[in-house]
């Protein structure tokens, strides 16, 4: 028997994975891909069990989803617990009784023989798998690669957009004497749109019925309420940018200072750049105000008119 193939029966690849013996092969990829996530070597780079973990989690998945393999690993295992239901259940007098010499060579030579055979059918049907490319398992890692990959393009993205305002216009249908402004008020908007993500400012015209203008944190959280967000069936809203709007292309890093919220202003011109900074986003949100303003005095005077 080969160190490998021991080694691989001395684990429980169920309850590597966490699953029951009856689970199906669509369970125990599930359960492998959520297992296989949280050890991968790429997510844990300190500890170097992790991709010995992960090895382990690959075997299981790759005898537990071929039936050949998962017939003749499960043979092994159910007769390794009836050995050992047999064993607990005699006490000491029937152990010396039939535990003489002859019958426990004869038993130990057609277990030996048995087992021989067993692991024979197990080592057949992993070479059969290795032989095939193990397509099912590359797959199933090239998904976590992706998973991951994904994960990591999400957080940069949301790091691009650090610094800077990410405002839509927001408008709606509503009459000029409706006192409800067609069913939105501040409070309405900023509670629709907080579930894509935070919501730095909301400002709702009080002359132009119909119109506000909302400052996201992150170009994330905009782009998700305007894609997704509707409003009220009745009264539809409609989403477009304003300010931030991401031109899509390859993320520049931005300075160190400005890498993380807790990095430390380590000079003078680490800490001038972020009140200029701050000074930029105030300006252009007091440039928003006006522009409301303005719309709302020019639909006062066409009122007039």
């Amino acid at each position: 028997m080969s160190g490998k193939l021991k080694d691989l029966l001395q684990m429980d690849l169920y309850g590597l994975l966490g699953i029951e013996g009856t689970a199906t092969p669509k369970e125990i990829k599930k359960a492998y891909r959520q297992k296989a996530l949280t050890c991968h070597p790429d997510k844990n780079p300190d500890n170097p069990k992790a991709a010995d973990l992960f090895h382990q989690l690959s075997q299981a998945l790759e005898v537990l989803t071929d039936a050949a393999a998962r017939a003749a690993y499960d043979k092994i295992c159910a007769a390794k617990k009836q050995a050992e239901e047999r064993n607990r259940k005699l006490d000491d007098k029937r152990k010396k009784i039939k535990f003489d010499l002859e019958a426990r060579e004869r038993r130990a030579e057609a277990q030996s023989q048995e087992e021989a055979k067993n692991t024979r059918s197990l080592e057949e049907e992993i070479a059969r798998l290795r032989e095939e490319g193990s397509r099912q398992l590359q797959e199933e890692q090239r998904l976590i690669r992706e998973q991951i990959q994904r994960e990591k393009e999400e957080k940069q993205q949301e790091h691009s957009g650090a610094g800077y305002t990410h405002t839509s216009r927001l408008k709606w249908k509503c009459r000029k004497d409706d006192d409800t402004n067609g069913g939105y008020s501040q409070d309405d908007l900023a509670r629709l749109l907080h579930k894509y993500g935070d919501v730095l400012n909301v400002l709702v015209s009080s002359k132009k019925k119909g119109s506000a203008v909302v400052e996201f944190a992150t170009v994330r959280a905009a782009e998700l309420a305007l894609k997704n967000e509707r409003g009220l069936n009745e009264n539809p809203l409609k989403i477009s940018w304003l300010e931030g709007q991401p031109e899509y292309v390859t993320p520049v890093s931005l300075p160190d200072q400005f890498a993380s919220p807790q990095a430390p202003l380590s000079t003078e011109r680490d800490y001038e750049s972020v009140v200029l900074m701050r000074m930029r986003q105030a300006a252009e949100r007091q440039r928003l105000i006006m522009e409301m303003q303005k719309e709302d005095d020019q639909a006062d005077e066409k009122v007039k008119s």
